[in-house]
């Protein structure tokens, strides 16, 4: 049972990297504004790109690690990402986010991923 909550809860946190990143090439100055740091109205289409590139690559290698190699493998995997939204956090409160979404969305998320890489190193 424990196995597969862990495979599961890695599955979907690998899902929703995918989807942020999908989410950034199709529609991406909406997810720029989810973001935290909405994108500038005359520009910045590199930024949304890069965004959305990283988090696709993030979530497939994710879920690579985890069907050809397994838990131990996806529990480094967890605990390296989690500089990602560490580094999110101070980049929304270095460029006019709120705390509420550095801390809320960004912050919250790496703490997420850090659980997850504590539970998935127990087996």
């Amino acid at each position: 049972m424990a196995t597969t909550l862990a495979y599961g809860f890695s599955t979907v946190l690998d899902l929703l990297v995918l989807f942020i990143g999908a989410r950034f090439l199709l529609v991406p100055r909406a997810a720029a504004a989810g973001y935290g740091v909405p994108a500038a109205p005359n520009g910045d289409p590199a930024y949304l790109t890069v965004k959305g590139v990283r988090d696709l690559a993030s979530g497939v290698i994710g879920l690579a690690l985890l069907v050809a190699v397994g838990l131990r493998a996806e529990a480094w995997y967890m605990l390296a990402v989690a500089l990602v939204p560490l580094g999110d956090t101070v980049v929304v409160l270095r460029n006019g986010g709120t705390r509420a979404a550095a801390f809320g969305i960004h912050f919250a998320t790496a703490v997420l991923v850090l659980a997850d890489a504590a539970f998935l190193f127990t087996f």
